[in-house]
């Protein structure tokens, strides 16, 4: 019988170490991968196959397309962390047009490290997601199947350094970075003026996240130089289980000219619900209004200038949790002829976009 019991410790303290063992020797790196195909027709019918410019993902009228494949890394461990990710598809071809060839496919490359021992303090640096907007290029993060106008036209990511702190209750984030400019890898040529970003976010509770998010910086050469100041706010919030609701509100300005005390302003307010009837089933609506009279953002070089609000209803099927289908109707109105249908000017804009998604 003490053989027996000394066999059964053995072997048990032997599981314990052995478990020890594996845990010390787990990676420190984790593999990730996203698809996106979908196909949308734009019933305005352009004859080059790509909706209306201001639009940059999903952007291919009655073709099936990649809009984004993603392969990405994820090094993790102690008070060192980084991140690689490669992309393909018409997002990456559109956002990433006036990027050197050799980064246009680099959808994210950072490293950082936590620099306090007693606190949630750490440095980035490198590119990275925007710290601006609640939508994001990965389709399955976002309530509706495409993005709206105020994501489209704000940026989608960013290259510079932040120092990001979260509170030890984690209810507070709060960040400020050095940026190369408004979503660039490389800075706009003749331009050595820095821009700055900040960001603060407020979780009260695990339903609710209210975001403030700035931008200041030259879009120009220096010797256009024309600052540019912006404000993004948002709210996430889990309502129920099966209901969720974010809204978000942008407004920009920019001066007139050089060395100019006028601004030319511009704004855009957004609104999503989500009611999710079943486990397999999601529905969303969204209705949304973009203004920029004077083209700083969005150039029309019509009397109005770019305002245009729009709907959209949306339908996601999940037959398993890392698939999605989605099916969008959406319906855009300009208050001038912004738009063309068969060649020929229009205020009003509708298409129907579907799209098949997996993430591994």
């Amino acid at each position: 019988m003490k053989i027996i019991i000394i066999t059964a410790l053995l072997a048990f303290a032997g599981t314990t170490i052995n478990a020890q063992e594996v845990e010390k020797e787990k990676s420190p790196f984790t593999f990730s991968g996203y698809i996106e195909t979908y196909y949308s027709y734009d019933f305005g019918k352009p004859d080059n196959h790509v909706r209306p410019g201001f639009i940059y993902s999903h952007n291919k009228h009655n073709e099936v397309n990649l809009n984004l494949g993603l392969a990405k890394v994820n090094y993790a461990k102690d008070n060192i962390r980084g991140n690689f990710a490669l992309m393909a598809g018409t997002y990456a071809q559109y956002n990433l047009a006036a990027e050197p060839d050799l980064l246009q496919n680099v959808y994210e490359g950072n490293i950082g490290v936590k620099i306090s021992t007693t606190h949630n303090l750490w440095v980035d640096a490198g590119i990275m997601p925007s710290h601006i907007g609640f939508e994001s290029a990965i389709g399955k993060d976002c309530m509706a199947l495409t993005r709206s106008i105020l994501a489209d036209n704000s940026p989608y990511y960013e290259t510079g350094v932040k120092i990001g702190y979260t509170s030890k209750s984690e209810k507070w984030y709060l960040s400020a970075m050095y940026l190369n400019g408004w979503q660039r890898i490389q800075k706009i040529e003749g331009n050595q003026t820095p821009a700055f970003g900040t960001q603060v976010t407020f979780k009260p509770s695990s339903s609710v996240a209210l975001n403030w998010s700035t931008y200041v910086g030259n879009e120009q050469p220096d010797t256009e130089k024309k600052w540019r100041y912006f404000n993004n706010f948002y709210a996430l919030l889990k309502v129920s289980e099966k209901v969720n609701i974010h809204t978000g509100f942008d407004i920009g300005a920019q001066q007139t000219a050089v060395k100019s005390d006028q601004y030319y302003v511009w704004f855009s307010p957004v609104l999503i619900a989500q009611y999710k009837p079943t486990a397999k089933i999601q529905l969303a609506a969204r209705g949304e209004y973009y203004a920029d009279e004077k083209g700083v953002i969005i150039a029309t070089r019509t009397p109005n200038g770019f305002k245009t609000y729009g709907f959209s209803a949306n339908f996601d099927y999940l037959p398993a949790d890392n698939i999605m289908f989605r099916l969008e109707a959406r319906t855009l109105n300009s208050e001038d002829d912004i738009f063309l249908t068969d060649n020929l000017p229009n205020n009003q804009n509708v298409f129907l976009t579907t799209a098949l998604a997996i993430s591994f």
